[in-house]
């Protein structure tokens, strides 16, 4: 049996935990590229992942504990995210499924408090976690 089919603004929402890093997430939306569409909305397929990109969240570290700034994104899609069989426009079209692979970049690092002075957070970018909340529930592919 398939999953739903994600379609154009369907919501992107990540989990807090970037280990060790904790982010104060914001929702994002997927943007559907595909020339198929159901309700009106065109149809999400490989590659428009790629265009989710959430400005702005705050996060901090056990160690770190002053505020840093980054953006959301999605790193990876897990396997049952993509259809196996169905396509439209020659690319395979995007599932529900489960959990992506979320990544956190590092804009503004956070601070460590320190008698000398702050020192901020040495760490690039965090991975976590994320979902798809799909809008369509009728249409499911596989």
């Amino acid at each position: 049996m398939g999953d739903k089919v994600l379609t154009d603004g369907d919501m992107v929402v990540f989990m807090p935990m970037f280990s060790p890093a904790i982010v104060m997430v914001q929702p994002g939306r997927i943007p559907g590229s595909g020339p198929a569409s159901i309700g009106g909305r065109k149809v999400c397929v490989d590659g428009d992942e790629a265009q989710v990109s959430v400005p702005g969240c705050t996060y901090f570290t056990p160690s770190h504990p002053i505020p840093g700034v980054g953006t959301l994104k999605i790193a990876s899609l897990a396997a049952n995210q993509k259809a196996s069989t169905t396509q439209t426009g020659g690319k395979k079209v995007l599932l529900k499924g489960g959990m992506f692979t979320a990544k956190f970049e590092v804009q503004s690092p956070a601070q460590q408090p320190t008698a000398a002075g702050p020192v901020p957070d040495a760490s690039p970018q965090y991975s976590g976690q994320g979902q798809f909340m799909p809008v369509n529930q009728q249409v499911s592919a596989s």
